[in-house]
C-alpha cells in the first residue's frame, strides 16, 4: 500500500496542503481528496486533527464508525412524506399590465372586462409528522407519498468549512466502511451532502496483525491518500513544554525515547506523567512511582524511571532557571555540573537540555516579552562552549523558526549570524 512516513509537524503541513487543494478542487467543480491518517494507538492521530481544524478555524465533528451499530446513526433514519399542495387564484383582470393595449381596450365591452382568475397548485413534501399543521394551514393531500431518510442532526446543523473525522475507520463493521465509500468520495451519502468547503480525513490502526482490524480492498484505498504517523520525541517534547509536563519527566523521554512502544505509548506515558507530577520529590516517593507505573506503563518503563531517579537526573537544572534565573554565573554553573565537561562529559543530558531550552524559549516568547536579559542569557548559552557546535546551532534554529519576530534582537547579534550562516 503506498503511503507516506511522517511525524506530527509533517503531518499538519501534508494535510494543509490538501485542504488548500480541495478548495481549488471544488472551485473547478471537482471531488476533493480524503485523508487516511494511519498510526499506532495512542500516538496522537485524533488529537493532531482537533488541533488541526482549531488551527484553520474549522467546524469538526467526529464519528467514531466503530462504536456505530446501526447504519442509521450514518445515513439517517426514515421518514414517511406526503405530497401536499395549496391551491392559490391568480387574478387576470382585463387591466392587468401583462395584457397589450389593444387587448385591454377589445375586452372592455366583453366579459374579458370581468376579472377572471384560475388556480394554481404550489405542492411540496412533508414529513408524517407535520401532516396535521399543514392540512390546518389550507394544505390538501395529493395522494402520493414516498420514503425519504431524515439526515443527522450534526449535518442538518452544519455550516460551510469544517473537518469530518471518521475515526477508526478499519475497526468498523464491514457494513460500514463499505457505506462510507461513496462518502469517501463524493463527499455525499443517500440523503445528505457535506457542505461547501468540508474535508474528509479517516484514522485507522495499522494492518500488521497487532490489531482487530478489517482489511480495506485496493479499490476502496485508491480513494484516499494515506499517511503513517510515526513517534518522534522532539515533537513530542515541544508540545509537552506548551502542554505543561512535568519538567523532569520530560528530560526522561529525551533521554529514553526507545521507551515508546506500541504497547507503553505516548498516550498512556502522558498519563502516567500526569498521575506524578504532583510529587514536588520524587526521591520521597519513589515506591509509590514504581506502582503507578507498573500500573499504567509497565515494570520495565517504571524501572527505568526508578533508575532515572536514583541517579538524579530528576534534579537536572530547568530551562527556566537556565533562560530567567537572577544569578546567570550561578546556573550556568549548575548547566556545567549537570554535562560535565571533557572525560565527563553527557552527550545525552546536554543533547536533552538544549532541545528543553529552545522548546521553553519559543513557548516563553509566546506569553512573554523576551527582554534584554534574557536574549543575553541566550546569546551567552550559544556562544560559549557549554554546548557543541551543533546543539547551539539546534538552539538557533529553534527558536528562529518558533518565533522570529521576538527574537530578532538576538538574531542580529553578530556571533549568532556567522553561526547561522555556516
Amino acid at each position: 500500500m503506498a503511503q507516506v512516513n511522517l511525524n506530527v509537524t509533517e503531518l499538519k503541513g501534508f494535510v494543509n496542503h490538501i485542504i488548500t487543494n480541495n478548495r481549488y478542487l471544488q472551485e473547478t467543480g471537482k471531488s476533493p481528496v480524503s485523508v487516511e491518517v494511519v498510526g499506532e494507538s495512542g500516538i496522537g492521530k485524533t488529537s493532531t486533527i482537533v488541533e488541526l481544524a482549531e488551527e484553520n478555524k474549522l467546524n469538526f465533528v467526529k464519528l467514531n464508525l466503530a462504536q456505530i451499530e446501526e447504519l442509521g446513526d450514518l445515513v439517517g433514519f426514515p421518514v414517511r412524506q406526503f405530497q401536499m399542495y395549496k391551491e392559490t387564484k391568480v387574478s387576470t383582470k382585463s387591466n392587468d399590465l401583462s395584457y397589450t393595449a389593444a387587448q385591454r381596450t377589445a375586452a372592455s365591452s366583453s366579459l374579458a372586462a370581468m376579472p377572471q382568475t384560475k388556480t394554481k397548485k404550489v405542492g411540496l413534501w412533508v414529513d408524517e409528522l407535520a401532516v396535521q399543521e399543514y392540512l390546518k394551514n389550507g394544505y390538501k393531500m395529493s395522494g402520493k407519498n414516498r420514503m425519504s431518510y431524515c439526515p443527522p442532526e450534526w449535518i442538518a446543523d452544519a455550516k460551510d468549512g469544517g473537518i469530518l473525522l471518521l475515526d477508526d475507520w478499519n475497526r468498523a463493521d464491514t457494513r460500514f466502511i463499505q457505506a462510507v465509500m461513496e462518502l469517501i468520495d463524493r463527499q455525499t451519502y443517500i440523503s445528505w451532502k457535506l457542505p461547501k468547503d468540508w474535508h474528509i480525513i479517516l484514522t485507522a490502526n495499522p494492518d500488521n496483525g497487532d490489531y482487530m482490524v478489517n482489511s480495506v480492498d485496493s479499490a476502496q484505498k485508491t480513494r484516499y491518500v494515506t499517511a503513517n504517523l510515526k513517534f518522534d520525541v522532539n515533537i513530542w517534547a515541544e508540545w509537552a513544554e506548551s502542554a505543561g509536563i512535568d519538567t523532569r519527566c520530560i528530560n526522561f523521554l529525551l533521554l529514553h525515547p526507545e521507551l515508546v512502544t506500541q504497547e507503553t505509548n505516548a498516550r498512556s506515558i502522558t498519563t502516567f506523567f500526569n498521575s506524578i507530577s504532583s510529587f514536588d520529590s520524587f526521591e520521597d516517593n519513589l515506591s509509590l512511582i514504581q506502582m503507578i507505573g507498573e500500573g499504567s506503563v509497565g515494570d520495565a518503563f517504571a524501572s527505568m524511571f526508578t533508575t532515572f531517579i536514583n541517579n538524579k537526573l530528576d534534579k537536572l537544572v530547568t530551562p527556566k532557571d537556565l533562560l530567567t534565573h537572577d544569578n546567570e554565573s550561578y546556573i550556568l554553573g549548575e548547566l556545567r555540573g549537570c554535562i560535565g565537561e571533557d572525560d565527563t562529559y553527557r552527550a545525552d543530558i546536554a543533547a536533552t537540555l538544549a532541545t528543553r531550552l529552545a522548546n521553553y524559549s519559543v513557548v516563553y516568547s509566546k506569553e512573554n516579552t523576551v527582554s534584554q536579559k534574557i536574549t543575553s542569557r541566550l546569546i551567552s548559552l550559544c556562544t560559549k562552549d557549554y554546548f557543541t557546535n551543533d546543539l547551539k546551532y539546534l538552539i538557533v534554529r529553534s527558536i528562529f523558526s518558533g518565533n522570529k519576530q521576538k527574537f530578532n534582537k538576538m538574531m542580529m547579534d553578530p556571533t549568532i549570524i556567522k553561526m547561522t550562516m555556516k
